[in-house]
């Protein structure tokens, strides 16, 4: 399957092939990119309380580089990018895929889908937080009396950075791969000038030094692990945007310039603590001479705010696919770009997002206290997606029981490892990604299962469409008065005879001319060719059966898609045709197949989803709704 995902990529240019690569460098890589900015600093501190050793510091960088060699270059970068579904990557991506396969444990599938969504979900509040802060403080650097409005300058960065999400980016996005790419290439020549301060750093390749110090250390080992992990925060991304770059930009980007600008930044970090422990307060910032200072927080602070900008937009992305499959209520997409749909913006979830990076900015003040709680929902994501790619090796890709837990089992248990380390660090701020998290999961189930049982309790006073249009289209003096036009019913079961015709009969007596039964139906793929887009089924003369399918990345365009139809054959003037929406007025109830809080959030998701006229695209003065109330 992996050798055919991107046919492209056979015979992509290499002039394409470097500006998908520098492009997956601002976008893929840009989280990952900060981490320097505050990793080593945040592992010396745990080994730093009775003095620092040689060994210590050599260690420390060792295991930094022995992560990010097994957790990103072999887990992500040369595994996971080809377990991908049609092209596309990420956690709901993946689920989709299994859901294809699923045998017998679809609730556990699902229930690790929405927990690694809403870990990331949580990443995307805490990576904007983080990184800005670790940024902004090199200001410190350049002058104490800057100190205190570190917090200040941050929250306005931030505030401007959520502002112009609605703008879209596709103006200043061709910036940010270059930008990020001279960022990269300002760390390598930091680190460079630097490892010969102490070339002993160099012994951090052996991995005796990680395993040594690990067993020698005991519980601070474990401890310092939680603080390393913050080297691979970001590495979901790679896989999250698969379908963005394609896996060979992906690959290239990381193999030619943002793996060896890491390495060689943490070793030049080492190295000049070795030299100078007096150097450990901020390792980072104090390898750049005093004049070089300024410059580089600008540059650090536009690294810092593409990271987020690429998380943010994520976030979009993930909520737009939890949409399309279920898992989340109808919400207002808006599409910055002609040209490109993966460019969109989702104002509640910006609108969120954006409370949530204030708050966490103003309560934690500092980049030290906030990396303590960013580790949980970057491991607790990374572990969800081992597990599901463990899955999907053996559905799809057939591999045998004991080779896949050959194959996966050190990871899991290394990930494992880490969250264990990370969640050490619960009561310095851990519970907020667990909280956050927590809060994702709860909603997305509760859409998910409301939205199950309402179906199941409306099937039960449902009336077949085949015997509904046997006895409507029999001649009597009870017949309803027959209109010109063609009228369009939305549907969610095709088998049944949509609420909202049963109410126009009821109420106003008339039937038209055509009448479309209208289904939109979400697929799982990310995208449905053309020709695959719709299924006509003429049901009688006056009824016909129109289902709809789109692909989990996709627009659900529904008037470009019947303008679509119409060129088969399926003929309605848009002028003379009417949508009609069933609108349902849900009322709890304490006997239905949920707790009355779960009832209140599943109504209260509902009446904020966004009108399904808007987020189908219908044109705005050819809908009409008709309500009913359900009891749930």
């Amino acid at each position: 399957m992996s050798e055919d995902s991107h046919p492209n990529e056979r015979h992509m240019t290499p002039k394409k092939l470097f500006y998908l690569g520098l492009g997956s460098v601002g976008v893929v890589y840009g989280d990952i990119g900060t981490s320097p900015l505050y990793a080593f600093r945040e592992a010396l501190k745990p080994v730093a309380h009775d003095g620092l050793t040689r060994f210590e510091v050599i260690s420390l960088i060792s295991l930094m580089i022995w992560a990010l060699t097994i957790i990103v270059t072999i887990k992500y970068v040369l595994f996971l990018l080809r377990a991908d579904n049609d092209g596309e990557g990420g956690t709901l991506s993946l689920l989709a895929l299994l859901m294809k396969t699923a045998n017998g444990h679809t609730a556990m599938l699902m229930l690790l889908g929405l927990m690694g969504a809403a870990l990331f979900l949580g990443d995307a509040m805490i990576t904007p937080a983080l990184s800005v802060l670790s940024a902004v403080e090199g200001l410190k650097l350049v002058t104490p009396r800057l100190s205190e409005y570190i917090v200040p300058i941050s929250v306005v960065i931030l505030a401007l950075l959520f502002v112009v999400q609605s703008r879209g980016t596709g103006a200043v996005a061709k910036f940010f791969g270059p930008i990020t790419a001279v960022w990269f290439l300002v760390m390598a020549a930091a680190g460079i000038s630097h490892i010969s301060d102490d070339y002993g750093i160099l012994a951090a390749f052996n991995p005796y030094y990680a395993v040594a110090f690990l067993l020698h250390e005991g519980f601070y080992g474990i401890v310092v692990l939680g603080a390393v992990f913050l080297t691979v925060t970001g590495a979901e991304a790679l896989y999250a945007d698969l379908g963005h770059f394609g896996r060979r930009p992906i690959q290239w980007a990381w193999f030619l310039l943002v793996f060896p600008a890491l390495t060689l930044n943490y070793l030049g970090q080492g190295a000049l603590v070795l030299g100078n422990p007096m150097t450990m307060s901020d390792p980072f910032y104090l390898m750049y001479p005093k004049w070089a200072l300024l410059p580089v927080v600008i540059l650090a602070t536009a690294a810092t705010i593409i990271a987020s900008q690429a998380v943010i937009t994520g976030a979009f992305s993930m909520v737009r696919q939890g949409i399309n499959l279920g898992f989340l209520p109808r919400m207002e997409i808006l599409f910055t770009s002609e040209t490109n749909t993966g460019q969109i913006f989702v104002p509640s979830v910006n609108a969120v997002l954006f409370i949530g990076v204030i708050f966490l900015v103003l309560s934690f003040k500092t980049s030290d206290a906030l990396a303590t709680a960013y580790g949980i929902s970057v491991t607790g994501a990374m572990v969800v997606t081992s597990i599901m790619a463990f899955e999907f090796v053996r559905a799809r890709w057939n591999w045998s029981l004991p080779v896949a837990v050959i194959a996966l089992a050190p990871l899991v248990v290394l990930e494992l490892i880490f969250l264990g380390a990370n969640l050490l660090k619960i009561h310095d701020g851990g519970y907020i990604p667990i909280m956050i998290a927590t809060a994702f999961t709860v909603v997305m189930w509760t859409w998910r299962r409301g939205t199950a049982i309402l179906m199941e309790k409306t099937r039960h006073t449902d009336i077949p469409l085949a015997s509904f249009v046997s006895s409507i289209e029999r001649k009597s003096e009870h017949s309803p008065a027959q209109v010109p036009g063609t009228a369009i019913f939305l549907t969610s079961d095709p088998e049944s005879a949509p609420a909202a015709l049963l109410h126009n009969l009821k109420h106003n007596h008339v039937l038209h001319d055509r009448n479309v039964i209208l289904t939109i139906r979400t697929v799982n793929k990310p995208r449905v060719p053309s020709h695959d887009r719709y299924r006509v089924e003429q049901i009688s003369e006056r009824f016909s059966r129109v289902e709809l399918l789109f692909g989990f990345m996709e627009s659900q365009n529904v008037s470009q898609a019947l303008a679509t139809l119409r060129k088969t054959g399926l003929k309605f003037d848009i002028m003379s045709t009417s949508f009609y929406l069933g609108r349902r007025k849900l009322v709890p109830d304490a006997k239905s197949g949920m707790p009355y809080w779960q009832d209140r959030l599943y109504i209260a998701l509902a009446n904020a989803a966004a009108n399904p006229s808007d987020y189908f695209r219908l044109p705005a003065n050819r809908v009409v709704e008709l309500g009913s109330h359900v009891i749930i």
